[in-house]
Order: structure tokens, then sequence, then C-alpha cells
């Protein structure tokens, strides 16, 4: 009798450590994915205002600048709810106006372009890497959420379930081929 309580106690223990670890790593996932939202709005941000910069210097013509311009400050100012739109909308900005490699070359032709179109650069190649890390992080919460302990013994708390940022994040390829 006694040497039974002993081994459901142990069990419970272990049980209970189990739990703790598998509550730990899944706070751990949550912290990361928190971190890497933040990395990625930084870098959404980025590329926002180096397109205001650049829409702004005079160094495109009107009709580029303005169209790159609306499109970063509708992406800046986006709700939440509407911001993969507004980014979206501003990756196919970019690629309308970067479609070719003469527009980049003008650029970086004029005083002042060759950084101005090296930021840029930089930063369009940067949001897809946020993105990817970002939405690596969801999934791996994800299916850890998904574990029947997790959801039997709410391992996750109130935490809401993590979603992914989907939106189109191609560079424009004159940027892109800048890059490699």
């Amino acid at each position: 009798m006694t040497a039974t309580l002993i081994w459901i106690l142990v069990a419970l223990v272990v049980i209970g450590l189990y739990l703790s670890w598998t509550a730990g790593r899944l706070d751990r996932l949550h912290a990361r994915i928190d971190a890497a939202r933040a990395a990625l709005d930084a870098q959404l941000l980025r590329r926002a205002s180096v397109t205001q910069e650049l829409a702004t210097s005079g160094v495109l013509d009107p009709a580029a600048s303005i169209v790159l311009y609306e499109a970063a400050h509708a992406a800046r100012q986006a709700e939440e709810e509407q911001r993969e739109v507004s980014e979206s909308e501003l990756s196919q900005a970019l690629r309308a106006v970067f479609a070719e490699s003469a527009q980049v070359e003008a650029v970086r032709e004029v005083p002042g372009g060759e950084e101005a179109a090296r930021e840029l650069t930089e930063a369009v190649r940067r949001v897809p890497m946020a993105r990817r890390f970002h939405n690596d992080a969801v999934r791996a919460a994800r299916a850890l959420r998904r574990h029947r302990k997790v959801r039997w013994f709410r391992l996750a708390g109130h935490a809401p379930f993590p979603m992914a940022f989907e939106m189109d994040d191609e560079p424009p390829s004159a940027l892109a081929d800048r890059a490699a």
C-alpha cells in the first residue's frame, strides 16, 4: 500500500514537471514571437521610412514619388487589421517603380542617390527575413498549442492564439539584383 502511494506520488511529480516544462517552453515561444514581431515591425517601419525619404528627396520623377510616398504613408499609418494589406501595397508600389534597373541606376547617379539606393536595398531585403523569423516562431507555437496536453491542461493560459503575418514582401527585381 505504501509502495503504491509512493509510485503514484512519483508519477504525479513527473507529470507535473513535464507539464511545467511544456508550459515554460510555450512561454518562451510566445516571448520569441513577441521579439520577432517587434523586429518585423522595426523592419517594416524602416522600409516605409526609407521609401518616404526617397520619395521626398526629389531623386525620382514626380509620378513615382507620389506613388511611393502615398504607399509608404499608408503603410506607416495603417491600423493593425489593415497592416498586412498596406504593407503588401507598399511592396507592389516599390516593384512598380523599380521594375527596371534603369530606375535604380538613375537614383544612384544623383548626389546622395548611392546611399539612398543602398538603404532601400537593405530595407527591402530585411523585411522578408524578419517576416520569415516571425512566422517560423508562430508556426512552432501553433504546433505546440495543438497538442492535447496543452489544451487539456490549459498550459497556454489566456495568451491569444498566435497569428502569422502574411503579406507580399517580394522585393523589386532591380533592387534584389543589386543586393546579390
